[in-house]
């Protein structure tokens, strides 16, 4: 693969930090150094790390996938204590965890095709 944007991980995590980013616009102003901050610079750092990673060596690249699957995995949490605090309606936050499950199962497939070469 010559580009990582061939990837089809990196082509839905980008698109699922853009609906991240419009989500979360409807979080309180208050909370946009906080909360609203975390859950977004989490989602970038996913197709982030996947491109960063592509430039670098064969064991580079899967750390730096699994620095990305851990970026999920904080995302993860914090989208369900959004939930809890009540600034992500039940149906958004299917709609997110549903979407970020997927990118993980991804980076997941990725990371075990990777190290079995």
């Amino acid at each position: 693969m010559k580009s990582y944007k061939e990837l089809i991980v990196w082509q839905k995590s980008v698109e699922f930090c853009t609906f991240i980013y419009k989500i979360t616009e409807t979080f309180p102003k208050f909370e946009l150094y906080g909360l609203t901050s975390q859950i977004r610079r989490s989602a970038v750092s996913i197709p982030s790390n996947i491109a960063e990673g592509h430039s670098r060596g064969h064991k580079g690249y899967i750390q730096f996938l699994k620095i990305a699957f851990g970026s999920g995995a904080e995302l993860e949490t914090q989208l369900r204590i959004a939930l809890q605090i009540k600034f992500l309606n039940t149906d958004n936050f299917e709609e997110l965890n549903s979407k970020l499950e997927e990118i993980m199962k991804m980076l997941n497939k990725l990371i075990s095709s990777l190290n079995s070469d």
